[in-house]
């Protein structure tokens, strides 16, 4: 009976955790990673990340790469293997991530938001794209919270080392890149659109 309920809670736990982690690509997992030539994945890398003991360790993960790359499906895929493991994931679309904390300001729950946000294991800040001055600084709160202590997975198109210029204030760039950057994970995502490449697999077959 004890065993029963064990596995009855951890069932639910996990049903909880895949729920909250809102994944688009539900089914993704590590083992069916597109091994497709010119992609040049680092495949001990992915098997490192699967592992999940960057998440643990509260180590930052960057996703870079062209539309269509496939930084989400492995975004996925690891929050998919995180969830198994029993860490708790969100991903949020910066930008309306942004917009949220700017709400919050006005209504008064700035600071609640941020404490749900710490709670978070693994965060996704999907999509970056430009930052107003305001913005700017929210996007700092809730980096600062999580450094060394929660895990931030960063999806972009631009390169890396582009973003400082990108952010467009030095000081604050600085900021941000010195809790985003120190001792992150980088995967880099190379070749054409893969979903292109399924569109014409497809018409094709």
């Amino acid at each position: 009976m004890l065993d029963r309920k064990l596995a009855w809670r951890d069932n639910n736990r996990l049903a909880r955790l895949h729920k909250q982690a809102t994944l688009k690509y539900a089914s993704a997992c590590p083992e069916d990673l597109d091994r497709r030539r010119g992609r040049a994945l680092d495949e001990r890398l992915i098997e490192t990340l699967a592992s999940g003991d960057w998440i643990r360790q509260q180590h930052t993960l960057l996703l870079t790469g062209p539309t269509g790359g496939g930084k989400n499906w492995i975004s996925c895929a690891l929050r998919n293997q995180a969830c198994s493991q029993g860490c708790s994931t969100l991903c949020s679309r910066t930008p309306r991530l942004l917009e949220q904390l700017h709400i919050a300001h006005g209504d008064g729950s700035f600071g609640r938001t941020l404490q749900q946000l710490v709670k978070i294991e693994a965060l996704v800040l999907d999509d970056w794209g430009a930052l107003e001055e305001s913005a700017r600084h929210d996007l700092l709160e809730v980096i600062d919270d999580r450094a060394g202590s929660r895990s931030t997975i960063l999806t972009s198109q631009l390169p890396v080392d582009h973003w400082h210029g990108w952010i467009n204030d030095p000081t604050l760039a600085d900021a941000l890149l010195v809790r985003l950057v120190h001792n992150a994970y980088r995967v880099v995502m190379n070749g054409e659109s893969l979903r292109r490449k399924n569109t014409e697999e497809e018409a094709a077959s």
